[in-house]
């Protein structure tokens, strides 16, 4: 008897698939690399979960994770075959408590359901990474995921306060729950938060909520050069203020979004700078006086400000396309989160400009300056067709991840390391801590089923 026809017998008809179609859609994310799984399961509950771990951990069969699939590392990619298994049917909100400032959800609902189910009951889910309204919240908690209002607010891991997690041998891991403060034993849940499905499946997640800000206000700015845009984010902190969100792009960015018919308005000027303000009315509108005051001292070349909702939201929609305008080119997108210290900002941009034109590559930087988490976008024309240019590509992110190393920086801030980073892997970590990795890999998952083949190995 196949797999799928034991998995049938032990979960039900509907919670299987092995059609061609359904194989090849749970075949790999947003990255590049593909591997057609032996069997799709559709888990509907956490007992179905352990039922399935239980006897993938029996049988030694690989069980890869997967939420919506919209990672930039391969993260989901079933390497080694086996089971695919899609929590997208567990879509529950199950309970939004506003005196308790907590929602209890499944791993397969979509981050921008919770975000608005928290609005309606006049919370706020800060965590907004940029495809919140197509990724669940489940993979945000595989990946760690952030945002641009990590500046201010953090990322996901600070607002996970209670997991549901099935091990490896199928036994279920309850860890925090409905308090904003817990110190009973070890940090378990920062342990599975950001482990990218290797050390145990999540199957209920419990978020901190904050009170909804009753007021927001976004500045655009555009200036002549990266340096100044650069430049005024330190300025900014200088002068006391912490946005919520403090977004940067450079010209090329630029440019592919003034070609790109889908792209919202882009003001003149060769970098861009985003900058978000939220709280209570009167100190939102006080600080973003000043605020703008400060911007069109240094005499920027477009200036722009909306002070509600709907007239921000039209300011970021232009940053909510960049990464869409950049595949519009044509070129291959080699998107690489990298971070660098706050300090060295400035520099990023000019090494990044140096590097774009020693290699020919065009490179093109945005993302969340503010915290030091640019979106290091390498452009390759013929990536998937010709093998000399991924391996001249490989070359260049060898010097864009050493130079960050050596600035005491990081290779990745929001997407994770999977199949994407597992070729530097060994150069972002320290030997005691990869030996660490993989001391707790062995532990949780003795017989290697949870997500095997990714940077682990």
């Amino acid at each position: 008897m196949g797999i799928a026809s034991e998995l049938r017998r032990l979960l039900g008809n509907d919670a299987v698939a092995d059609d061609p179609q359904t194989l090849a859609d749970h075949s790999g994310d947003k990255w590049f690399a593909h591997e057609t799984p032996e069997v799709v399961v559709f888990a509907r509950s956490s007992d179905e979960v352990k039922k399935l771990l239980r006897f993938a951990n029996e049988n030694k069969i690989p069980v890869t994770a997967r939420g919506a699939g919209y990672g930039y590392v391969g993260s989901c990619v079933p390497v080694r075959r086996g089971i695919a298994l899609s929590l997208v049917r567990m879509n529950q909100i199950k309970e939004v408590s506003f005196a308790d400032a907590i929602a209890i959800v499944e791993p397969g609902v979509i981050t921008g359901e919770l975000k608005r189910a928290a609005r309606e009951e006049k919370l706020f889910y800060p965590p907004d990474p940029a495809s919140f309204e197509h990724c669940t919240i489940g993979g945000n908690v595989a990946t760690n995921a952030g945002g641009p209002r990590c500046l201010k607010y953090g990322v996901t891991r600070n607002y996970i306060t209670g997991l549901e997690v099935v091990l490896a041998n199928s036994d279920v891991l309850r860890t925090g729950g409905r308090v904003h403060k817990n110190k009973t034993g070890f940090d378990l849940i920062g342990l599975f938060v950001g482990s990218e499905g290797m050390l145990g499946i999540v199957t209920e997640i419990t978020v901190k909520l904050l009170p909804l800000p009753p007021a927001r206000a976004t500045l655009s700015a555009s200036f002549n050069s990266m340096s100044e845009a650069a430049a005024m984010v330190q300025q900014i902190f200088a002068a006391g203020f912490l946005p919520s969100s403090l977004e940067i792009a450079d010209k090329f960015t630029l440019e592919a979004a003034r070609q790109d018919s889908g792209a919202a308005h882009v003001p003149s000027g060769n970098a861009h700078l985003l900058v978000d303000l939220d709280g209570q009315d009167q100190a939102v509108d006080a600080e973003m006086q000043k605020m703008r005051d400060l911007i069109q001292s240094r005499k920027p070349t477009a200036l722009e400000i909306a002070t509600n909702e709907t007239d921000c939201e039209k300011l970021w929609a232009l940053r909510r396309q960049f990464s869409n305008s950049l595949r519009a080119t044509g070129l291959t997108k080699l998107n690489e989160d990298i971070v660098v210290p706050r300090s060295r900002l400035v520099d990023l941009i000019a090494f990044a400009e140096a590097l774009s034109e020693r290699s020919g590559f065009p490179i093109a930087c945005f993302g969340h300056a503010g915290d030091g988490n640019i979106h290091v976008n390498l452009m390759a024309d013929r990536y998937n067709r010709e093998a000399a240019v991924r391996e001249k590509v490989r070359g260049v992110l060898d010097e864009l991840f050493a130079q960050v190393l050596a600035w005491g920086g990081v290779i990745t801030g929001e997407h994770g390391i999977g199949l994407a980073k597992k070729r530097w892997w060994p150069e972002a970590s320290s030997e005691v801590a990869r030996g660490l990795h993989q001391t707790l890999k062995r532990a949780l998952d003795p017989n290697n089923i949870l997500n095997p083949g990714k940077f682990l190995e």
